[in-house]
């Protein structure tokens, strides 16, 4: 399937307090910042919510949460990957139960499946529930590599909406847009290659960068609609030290201390992550300030 959503979607922090509760109300700012800088989606308890060192009840909330905030102001995405297919399967129905428009299902990660193995994961989920799936596929965290005849096949299940690519190989990225195209779409999920991929026809980002400059990260994507590359080389030139900024350490660690510093309120990551090294944390602080933002600490 085509057209879930085009546009830009953020990969939603999840900010912890340092008793390690849920930050709910900077949860509820972060989502009514993102609305209202024009995010068409938010992903939430992918990759940078943490979901891994999350109870499933906290999950549970979260979701909750999220849908009675949002209240159809954007589009809703749960993740709801996991290393177990059957775990997978009951994530990805309970987040359609709770009111999730899509799913981001990453590949399985750590048992480091076939192909085939591959495709009977997202088979499995896609039986399983109605709404549309993301899949996601991110080798450098999973140690699985979609590759493009696999996401081929992946793609003509019946509610596959799309791939959010993070491999980082352009020439395996644009031989998977060659061989979804029309099938289902294609999703930047590397902030780096944003252009490039909206470039060969992608249909929309999924940003990490977002969570802190969303309206820039939307411009990007708009320019490339109205085939204003100059302008979108020019927005992209100007977020790159940002995007780079979010990497300093693993993510989401760089993103939540950015988010404090603008006054989001991003919290602190769960163990075993930590906090920004002192040395990055002035890096990030400079960057911020160099790309016009107004810091608050």
């Amino acid at each position: 399937m085509t057209g879930f959503f085009n546009g830009t979607a953020t990969a939603m922090i999840t900010p912890f307090t340092r008793d390690g509760s849920v930050d709910y109300k900077s949860f509820g700012k972060m989502i009514d910042f993102q609305i209202e800088n024009g995010t068409d989606v938010l992903v939430i308890l992918g990759t940078t919510g943490e979901p891994a060192t999350m109870t499933e009840e906290e999950k549970d909330e979260v979701m909750r949460f999220s849908v009675q905030k949002i209240a159809g102001r954007a589009k809703i995405v749960f993740g709801s990957g996991s290393n177990s297919t059957a775990h997978a399967v009951e994530a990805s129905k309970k987040a359609e139960k709770l009111g999730a428009d899509g799913l981001l299902v990453v590949t399985p990660y750590y048992n480091k499946c076939t192909q085939n193995g591959i495709y009977e994961y997202y088979k499995a989920i896609s039986d399983a529930v109605n709404i549309p799936i993301i899949c996601y596929n991110v080798p450098p965290r999973t140690g699985v590599n979609i590759l493009p005849a696999t996401m081929e096949k992946i793609a003509s299940l019946k509610n596959i909406a799309g791939v959010k690519e993070a491999c980082g190989n352009m020439e395996q990225i644009c031989e998977t847009a060659r061989r979804i195209r029309g099938k289902c779409d294609l999703y930047s999920g590397d902030d780096n290659l944003n252009l490039p991929i909206l470039a060969i026809g992608g249909a929309g980002l999924i940003s990490v960068a977002s969570n802190i400059i969303p309206k820039e990260t939307k411009m990007l994507y708009d320019f490339m609609q109205a085939g204003d590359l100059k302008s979108a080389n020019e927005i992209q030139d100007k977020m790159l030290p940002v995007i780079d900024a979010m990497f300093l350490e693993v993510n989401p660690i760089p993103a939540k201390a950015a988010a404090e510093m603008v006054g989001l309120g991003g919290g602190i990551p769960r163990p075993p992550l930590t906090e920004l090294e002192p040395a990055h944390k002035e890096q990030m602080r400079k960057t911020l300030e160099t790309f016009g933002l107004k810091l608050v600490k």
